[in-house]
Protein backbone atom coordinates (compact mmCIF):
# COMPACT_ATOMS: atom_id res chain seq x y z
CA UNK A 1 0.00 0.00 0.00
CA UNK A 2 1.40 3.51 -0.75
CA UNK A 3 1.79 5.86 2.03
CA UNK A 4 -0.51 8.62 2.00
CA UNK A 5 1.10 12.21 2.30
CA UNK A 6 -2.28 13.65 4.14
CA UNK A 7 -5.19 12.04 5.37
CA UNK A 8 -8.60 13.66 6.03
CA UNK A 9 -9.98 13.22 9.62
CA UNK A 10 -13.32 14.28 11.75
CA UNK A 11 -13.31 15.36 14.76
CA UNK A 12 -15.80 15.10 17.88
CA UNK A 13 -16.26 16.41 21.18
CA UNK A 14 -14.82 20.16 22.11
CA UNK A 15 -15.29 20.13 25.54
CA UNK A 16 -12.11 20.74 27.90
CA UNK A 17 -9.96 18.12 26.47
CA UNK A 18 -10.66 18.55 23.09
CA UNK A 19 -10.46 22.48 23.32
CA UNK A 20 -6.83 21.63 24.16
CA UNK A 21 -6.49 18.78 21.72
CA UNK A 22 -7.24 21.02 19.23
CA UNK A 23 -5.43 24.16 19.55
CA UNK A 24 -2.17 21.96 20.91
CA UNK A 25 -1.83 19.51 19.01
CA UNK A 26 -4.33 19.13 15.98
CA UNK A 27 -4.08 22.37 14.40
CA UNK A 28 -0.03 21.84 14.23
CA UNK A 29 -0.54 18.51 12.75
CA UNK A 30 -2.54 20.28 9.44
CA UNK A 31 1.08 22.02 8.69
CA UNK A 32 2.02 18.47 8.61
CA UNK A 33 -0.36 15.83 7.15
CA UNK A 34 -3.96 16.14 8.46
CA UNK A 35 -6.71 18.02 6.52
CA UNK A 36 -9.56 18.38 9.34
CA UNK A 37 -12.70 17.73 7.16
CA UNK A 38 -15.61 17.97 9.54
CA UNK A 39 -16.34 18.72 13.39
CA UNK A 40 -19.22 17.59 16.09
CA UNK A 41 -20.13 18.61 19.09
CA UNK A 42 -23.32 18.24 20.87
CA UNK A 43 -23.35 21.54 22.08
CA UNK A 44 -23.95 23.93 19.16
CA UNK A 45 -21.74 26.56 20.80
CA UNK A 46 -19.07 24.12 21.26
CA UNK A 47 -19.05 23.26 17.12
CA UNK A 48 -19.55 26.25 15.83
CA UNK A 49 -16.46 27.20 18.03
CA UNK A 50 -14.42 24.56 17.12
CA UNK A 51 -15.12 25.28 13.08
CA UNK A 52 -14.35 28.97 13.67
CA UNK A 53 -11.44 27.89 15.06
CA UNK A 54 -10.46 26.03 12.23
CA UNK A 55 -11.40 28.93 10.32
CA UNK A 56 -9.20 31.49 11.90
CA UNK A 57 -5.90 29.07 12.21
CA UNK A 58 -5.58 27.50 8.65
CA UNK A 59 -8.03 29.53 6.45
CA UNK A 60 -10.65 26.14 5.69
CA UNK A 61 -13.88 26.08 7.12
CA UNK A 62 -14.97 22.55 8.03
CA UNK A 63 -18.33 20.56 7.94
CA UNK A 64 -20.09 22.08 11.17
CA UNK A 65 -22.92 19.61 12.91
CA UNK A 66 -24.12 18.67 16.34
CA UNK A 67 -25.13 14.92 14.91
CA UNK A 68 -22.31 12.74 15.34
CA UNK A 69 -23.87 10.69 12.63
CA UNK A 70 -22.70 13.38 9.94
CA UNK A 71 -19.05 13.46 10.48
CA UNK A 72 -18.93 9.14 10.90
CA UNK A 73 -20.80 8.97 7.39
CA UNK A 74 -18.90 11.65 5.57
CA UNK A 75 -17.22 10.38 2.42
CA UNK A 76 -13.49 10.90 1.79
CA UNK A 77 -12.52 10.83 5.53
CA UNK A 78 -9.78 8.88 6.45
CA UNK A 79 -10.79 8.76 10.29
CA UNK A 80 -12.29 9.90 13.43
CA UNK A 81 -10.77 11.21 16.27
CA UNK A 82 -13.40 11.11 19.38
CA UNK A 83 -12.78 13.53 22.46
CA UNK A 84 -16.35 13.75 23.61
CA UNK A 85 -18.18 12.41 26.83
CA UNK A 86 -16.72 9.23 28.40
CA UNK A 87 -19.99 7.53 27.65
CA UNK A 88 -20.19 8.54 24.06
CA UNK A 89 -16.74 6.76 23.05
CA UNK A 90 -18.02 3.61 22.08
CA UNK A 91 -21.26 4.24 20.11
CA UNK A 92 -19.38 6.99 17.82
CA UNK A 93 -16.57 3.92 17.34
CA UNK A 94 -18.37 1.61 16.14
CA UNK A 95 -20.77 3.91 13.81
CA UNK A 96 -17.26 4.90 12.39
CA UNK A 97 -15.89 1.71 11.58
CA UNK A 98 -18.76 0.50 10.05
CA UNK A 99 -18.54 3.53 7.68
CA UNK A 100 -14.88 2.48 7.07
CA UNK A 101 -13.25 4.80 8.60
CA UNK A 102 -9.92 4.49 11.64
CA UNK A 103 -10.89 5.34 15.11
CA UNK A 104 -9.40 7.15 17.81
CA UNK A 105 -10.69 8.80 21.10
CA UNK A 106 -9.78 9.57 24.49
CA UNK A 107 -9.57 7.98 27.47
CA UNK A 108 -12.28 6.50 29.83
CA UNK A 109 -13.69 3.38 31.28
CA UNK A 110 -16.27 1.04 29.62
CA UNK A 111 -20.00 1.06 30.51
CA UNK A 112 -20.15 -2.60 30.62
CA UNK A 113 -18.66 -5.83 28.82
CA UNK A 114 -21.46 -5.68 26.07
CA UNK A 115 -19.67 -2.67 24.59
CA UNK A 116 -16.42 -3.36 24.56
CA UNK A 117 -17.16 -6.87 23.26
CA UNK A 118 -19.36 -4.78 20.56
CA UNK A 119 -16.04 -2.35 19.76
CA UNK A 120 -14.05 -5.90 19.27
CA UNK A 121 -16.33 -7.09 17.35
CA UNK A 122 -17.22 -4.35 14.38
CA UNK A 123 -12.98 -4.01 14.24
CA UNK A 124 -12.84 -7.35 12.93
CA UNK A 125 -15.82 -7.35 10.82
CA UNK A 126 -15.14 -4.31 8.88
CA UNK A 127 -11.15 -4.84 9.02
CA UNK A 128 -11.15 -0.92 10.90
CA UNK A 129 -8.54 -0.25 13.33
CA UNK A 130 -9.81 1.44 16.81
CA UNK A 131 -7.06 3.17 19.05
CA UNK A 132 -7.29 4.14 22.55
CA UNK A 133 -5.58 7.19 22.62
CA UNK A 134 -3.78 5.99 25.98
CA UNK A 135 -1.32 9.29 26.11
CA UNK A 136 0.75 7.94 29.18
CA UNK A 137 1.33 5.12 26.62
CA UNK A 138 3.98 7.60 25.69
CA UNK A 139 5.26 9.40 28.88
CA UNK A 140 9.20 9.74 28.56
CA UNK A 141 9.49 8.02 31.97
CA UNK A 142 7.15 5.18 31.21
CA UNK A 143 8.63 4.76 28.04
CA UNK A 144 11.91 4.82 29.47
CA UNK A 145 11.38 2.10 32.26
CA UNK A 146 9.29 -0.10 29.14
CA UNK A 147 12.65 -0.12 27.53
CA UNK A 148 14.64 -1.12 30.86
CA UNK A 149 12.25 -3.70 31.42
CA UNK A 150 12.35 -5.48 27.88
CA UNK A 151 16.72 -5.03 28.16
CA UNK A 152 15.97 -7.08 31.31
CA UNK A 153 17.33 -4.17 33.73
CA UNK A 154 14.96 -5.05 36.30
CA UNK A 155 15.23 -9.29 35.95
CA UNK A 156 11.43 -10.84 35.97
CA UNK A 157 8.26 -8.38 36.83
CA UNK A 158 6.74 -9.67 39.43
CA UNK A 159 4.30 -6.50 40.56
CA UNK A 160 3.30 -3.48 39.37
CA UNK A 161 1.13 -0.29 40.36
CA UNK A 162 -0.36 2.89 39.35
CA UNK A 163 -3.11 5.23 40.19
CA UNK A 164 -4.81 8.11 38.79
CA UNK A 165 -4.38 10.40 41.95
CA UNK A 166 -5.53 13.60 40.81
CA UNK A 167 -7.33 16.25 42.60
CA UNK A 168 -10.78 16.89 41.19
CA UNK A 169 -12.88 17.85 42.55
CA UNK A 170 -13.73 21.49 41.68
CA UNK A 171 -14.10 19.95 37.86
CA UNK A 172 -16.77 17.85 39.81
CA UNK A 173 -18.31 20.02 41.66
CA UNK A 174 -18.67 22.52 38.67
CA UNK A 175 -19.62 20.15 36.36
CA UNK A 176 -23.63 21.62 35.94
CA UNK A 177 -22.31 24.75 35.18
CA UNK A 178 -19.62 23.34 33.13
CA UNK A 179 -21.34 20.96 31.13
CA UNK A 180 -19.01 18.03 32.40
CA UNK A 181 -19.38 14.80 31.96
CA UNK A 182 -17.67 13.60 35.22
CA UNK A 183 -20.61 14.73 37.64
CA UNK A 184 -23.39 12.43 36.51
CA UNK A 185 -20.47 9.47 36.53
CA UNK A 186 -19.39 10.73 39.82
CA UNK A 187 -23.20 10.92 41.13
CA UNK A 188 -24.29 7.45 39.44
CA UNK A 189 -21.70 4.81 39.49
CA UNK A 190 -18.81 3.67 41.84
CA UNK A 191 -15.73 2.24 40.27
CA UNK A 192 -12.47 2.78 38.90
CA UNK A 193 -13.94 5.06 36.46
CA UNK A 194 -10.54 5.82 34.87
CA UNK A 195 -8.16 2.88 34.64
CA UNK A 196 -6.25 3.66 31.67
CA UNK A 197 -3.57 5.98 32.58
CA UNK A 198 -2.24 3.96 34.85
CA UNK A 199 -3.16 0.97 33.40
CA UNK A 200 -1.85 1.80 29.46
CA UNK A 201 1.99 1.63 30.48
CA UNK A 202 1.75 -1.26 32.86
CA UNK A 203 0.35 -3.55 30.37
CA UNK A 204 3.29 -2.51 27.75
CA UNK A 205 5.17 -3.53 30.68
CA UNK A 206 3.78 -7.00 31.54
CA UNK A 207 2.96 -7.54 27.65
CA UNK A 208 -0.52 -7.90 28.69
CA UNK A 209 -2.57 -9.27 24.96
CA UNK A 210 0.79 -10.14 23.80
CA UNK A 211 2.19 -13.33 25.61
CA UNK A 212 0.18 -12.65 28.98
CA UNK A 213 -3.22 -11.58 29.94
CA UNK A 214 -5.35 -10.46 32.64
CA UNK A 215 -7.26 -12.97 34.18
CA UNK A 216 -9.34 -11.91 37.14
CA UNK A 217 -9.94 -8.15 39.48
CA UNK A 218 -11.09 -7.56 42.98
CA UNK A 219 -12.41 -3.93 43.46
CA UNK A 220 -13.10 -2.28 46.95
CA UNK A 221 -14.13 1.35 47.60
CA UNK A 222 -14.05 3.63 50.63
CA UNK A 223 -16.99 5.69 51.33
CA UNK A 224 -17.52 9.10 49.90
CA UNK A 225 -17.17 12.16 51.78
CA UNK A 226 -14.60 14.47 50.19
CA UNK A 227 -16.84 15.95 47.37
CA UNK A 228 -19.42 16.88 50.06
CA UNK A 229 -17.32 18.41 52.46
CA UNK A 230 -15.78 20.61 49.35
CA UNK A 231 -18.83 21.82 48.14
CA UNK A 232 -20.05 22.92 51.67
CA UNK A 233 -16.91 24.60 52.08
CA UNK A 234 -17.00 26.04 48.66
CA UNK A 235 -19.99 26.44 47.12
CA UNK A 236 -22.42 26.68 50.27
CA UNK A 237 -24.71 24.59 52.40
CA UNK A 238 -27.34 26.09 49.70
CA UNK A 239 -25.89 24.60 46.71
CA UNK A 240 -27.92 22.10 45.04
CA UNK A 241 -25.04 19.57 45.66
CA UNK A 242 -24.88 20.14 49.43
CA UNK A 243 -27.50 17.80 49.61
CA UNK A 244 -26.25 14.96 47.16
CA UNK A 245 -25.12 11.67 48.13
CA UNK A 246 -22.24 10.87 45.52
CA UNK A 247 -22.07 6.88 44.52
CA UNK A 248 -18.05 7.42 43.81
CA UNK A 249 -16.34 6.10 46.21
CA UNK A 250 -13.03 8.44 47.67
CA UNK A 251 -10.57 5.94 47.07
CA UNK A 252 -11.20 2.73 45.32
CA UNK A 253 -8.30 0.16 44.82
CA UNK A 254 -8.23 -2.60 42.11
CA UNK A 255 -6.40 -5.67 42.09
CA UNK A 256 -5.81 -7.47 39.38
CA UNK A 257 -3.92 -10.67 38.42
CA UNK A 258 -2.18 -11.90 35.53
CA UNK A 259 -2.16 -15.31 33.34
CA UNK A 260 1.96 -15.46 34.22
CA UNK A 261 1.19 -14.54 37.50
CA UNK A 262 2.30 -11.23 37.92
CA UNK A 263 -0.11 -9.23 40.12
CA UNK A 264 -1.14 -5.40 39.35
CA UNK A 265 -2.68 -2.91 42.04
CA UNK A 266 -4.77 0.54 40.70
CA UNK A 267 -5.61 3.19 42.75
CA UNK A 268 -8.52 6.05 41.41
CA UNK A 269 -7.65 8.77 44.70
CA UNK A 270 -10.13 12.10 43.04
CA UNK A 271 -11.98 13.43 45.58
CA UNK A 272 -9.79 14.33 48.51
CA UNK A 273 -7.15 16.73 48.58
CA UNK A 274 -3.66 15.80 46.67
CA UNK A 275 -0.59 16.19 45.17
CA UNK A 276 -0.91 14.58 41.63
CA UNK A 277 0.49 11.46 40.44
CA UNK A 278 0.07 8.63 38.69
CA UNK A 279 1.80 6.27 40.70
CA UNK A 280 3.60 4.17 38.50
CA UNK A 281 5.83 1.38 39.63
CA UNK A 282 7.62 -1.43 38.16
CA UNK A 283 8.80 -4.11 40.51
CA UNK A 284 11.13 -6.77 39.42
CA UNK A 285 13.98 -9.88 40.51
CA UNK A 286 16.57 -7.19 39.89
CA UNK A 287 15.35 -3.66 40.87
CA UNK A 288 12.18 -1.54 40.88
CA UNK A 289 11.15 2.11 39.33
CA UNK A 290 9.21 4.10 41.39
CA UNK A 291 7.62 7.54 40.02
CA UNK A 292 6.90 9.29 43.14
CA UNK A 293 10.11 9.59 43.83
CA UNK A 294 11.75 8.93 39.84
CA UNK A 295 14.07 6.52 41.51
CA UNK A 296 15.35 3.56 40.25
CA UNK A 297 16.92 0.43 42.80
CA UNK A 298 18.90 -2.13 41.21
CA UNK A 299 19.96 -5.43 42.91
CA UNK A 300 23.75 -5.21 43.86
CA UNK A 301 24.12 -1.13 42.83
CA UNK A 302 21.69 0.62 45.25
CA UNK A 303 21.51 -2.08 48.64
CA UNK A 304 23.28 0.23 50.57
CA UNK A 305 20.61 2.92 50.35
CA UNK A 306 18.01 0.81 51.43
CA UNK A 307 16.95 2.77 54.60
CA UNK A 308 18.55 6.15 53.74
CA UNK A 309 16.51 6.17 50.07
CA UNK A 310 16.09 9.70 50.30
CA UNK A 311 19.42 10.37 49.16
CA UNK A 312 18.73 8.92 45.89
CA UNK A 313 15.14 10.14 44.80
CA UNK A 314 15.16 11.52 41.60
CA UNK A 315 18.12 9.16 40.23
CA UNK A 316 16.23 7.95 37.13
CA UNK A 317 17.64 10.73 35.41
CA UNK A 318 20.90 9.78 35.57
CA UNK A 319 19.77 6.49 33.36
CA UNK A 320 17.84 8.67 30.54
CA UNK A 321 21.08 8.51 28.36
CA UNK A 322 22.02 5.24 28.28
CA UNK A 323 18.07 4.10 28.35
CA UNK A 324 15.46 6.40 27.25
CA UNK A 325 13.20 5.09 24.94
CA UNK A 326 13.94 5.07 21.18
CA UNK A 327 10.89 6.46 19.92
CA UNK A 328 11.71 9.54 22.43
CA UNK A 329 15.44 9.94 21.37
CA UNK A 330 13.57 10.06 17.54
CA UNK A 331 10.83 12.60 18.19
CA UNK A 332 11.81 14.67 21.23
CA UNK A 333 13.03 17.58 19.70
CA UNK A 334 9.94 17.24 17.63
CA UNK A 335 7.11 16.99 20.54
CA UNK A 336 4.30 20.24 21.39
CA UNK A 337 1.40 20.41 23.12
CA UNK A 338 0.48 19.21 26.47
CA UNK A 339 1.41 16.51 29.21
CA UNK A 340 5.13 17.01 28.18
CA UNK A 341 4.82 15.74 24.72
CA UNK A 342 3.04 12.06 24.93
CA UNK A 343 0.06 13.40 23.30
CA UNK A 344 1.64 14.32 20.53
CA UNK A 345 3.12 11.61 20.74
CA UNK A 346 0.12 9.22 20.72
CA UNK A 347 -1.69 10.88 18.08
CA UNK A 348 1.54 11.20 16.17
CA UNK A 349 1.47 7.52 16.08
CA UNK A 350 -2.06 7.10 15.23
CA UNK A 351 -1.92 9.35 12.33
CA UNK A 352 1.28 7.65 10.71
CA UNK A 353 -0.51 4.07 10.98
CA UNK A 354 -3.85 5.78 9.40
CA UNK A 355 -0.89 6.98 6.63
CA UNK A 356 0.57 3.97 6.11
CA UNK A 357 -2.60 1.92 6.09
CA UNK A 358 -1.10 -0.39 9.07
CA UNK A 359 -2.39 -1.55 12.80
CA UNK A 360 -2.64 1.24 15.36
CA UNK A 361 0.02 0.10 17.81
CA UNK A 362 -2.65 0.37 20.42
CA UNK A 363 -5.07 -2.07 18.72
CA UNK A 364 -8.98 -2.81 19.52
CA UNK A 365 -7.79 -5.77 22.05
CA UNK A 366 -5.52 -3.50 24.09
CA UNK A 367 -8.20 -0.73 23.79
CA UNK A 368 -10.92 -3.48 25.30
CA UNK A 369 -8.50 -4.77 27.72
CA UNK A 370 -8.15 -1.18 29.42
CA UNK A 371 -11.77 0.00 29.17
CA UNK A 372 -13.33 -3.32 30.77
CA UNK A 373 -11.62 -2.61 33.95
CA UNK A 374 -14.04 0.04 34.75
CA UNK A 375 -17.37 -2.48 34.00
CA UNK A 376 -16.07 -5.10 36.18
CA UNK A 377 -14.49 -2.73 38.96
CA UNK A 378 -18.29 -1.71 39.18
CA UNK A 379 -19.66 -5.30 39.94
CA UNK A 380 -16.87 -6.14 42.09
CA UNK A 381 -17.52 -3.72 44.48
CA UNK A 382 -21.08 -3.83 44.05
CA UNK A 383 -20.72 -7.26 44.87
CA UNK A 384 -18.73 -6.79 48.31
CA UNK A 385 -15.25 -6.87 46.62
CA UNK A 386 -15.87 -10.55 45.02
CA UNK A 387 -13.40 -11.55 42.13
CA UNK A 388 -14.69 -11.19 38.67
CA UNK A 389 -13.01 -12.36 35.60
CA UNK A 390 -11.54 -10.11 32.95
CA UNK A 391 -12.72 -12.05 29.18
CA UNK A 392 -10.01 -12.52 26.77
CA UNK A 393 -10.68 -9.94 23.89
CA UNK A 394 -7.96 -11.64 21.43
CA UNK A 395 -10.03 -15.12 21.92
CA UNK A 396 -6.86 -17.32 22.33
CA UNK A 397 -4.30 -15.16 20.83
CA UNK A 398 -2.67 -13.67 23.20
CA UNK A 399 -0.75 -16.60 23.64
CA UNK A 400 1.51 -15.86 20.46
CA UNK A 401 0.99 -12.23 19.79
CA UNK A 402 4.34 -10.44 20.35
CA UNK A 403 4.04 -7.23 18.55
CA UNK A 404 4.00 -4.08 20.83
CA UNK A 405 4.78 -0.74 21.12
CA UNK A 406 8.01 -1.52 22.18
CA UNK A 407 8.63 -1.84 18.27
CA UNK A 408 6.89 1.00 16.78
Amino acid sequence: MIMKEKITVGLVGFGKRGKSLLKNILIPMTSMDIEIKGVCDLYEDRARFAADYVRDAIGIEPFCTTDYRDITSMDGLDAVIIMSAWESHIPVALDAMKSGKYVGFEVGGGYSLDDCWKLVHVSEDTGMPCMLFENCCYGRREMMVLNMVKLGIFGDIMHCSGGYHHDLRREISTGEENRHYRLRNYLNRNCENYPTHELGPIAQVLDINKGNRMISLTSSSSRSQGLHDYIIANKGADSPLAGVTFAQGDVVTTTIKCAKGQTIVLTLDTTLPRAYSRGFTVHGTKGMYAEDTDSIFIDGVHNSFDVKWKEQWGNASQYEEEYDHPVWKEYKKQVVGGHEGMDWLVFRAFVESVKAGTQTPIDVYDTAALMCISALSEESIACGSIPVPIPDFTNGRWMERHDSIQSK
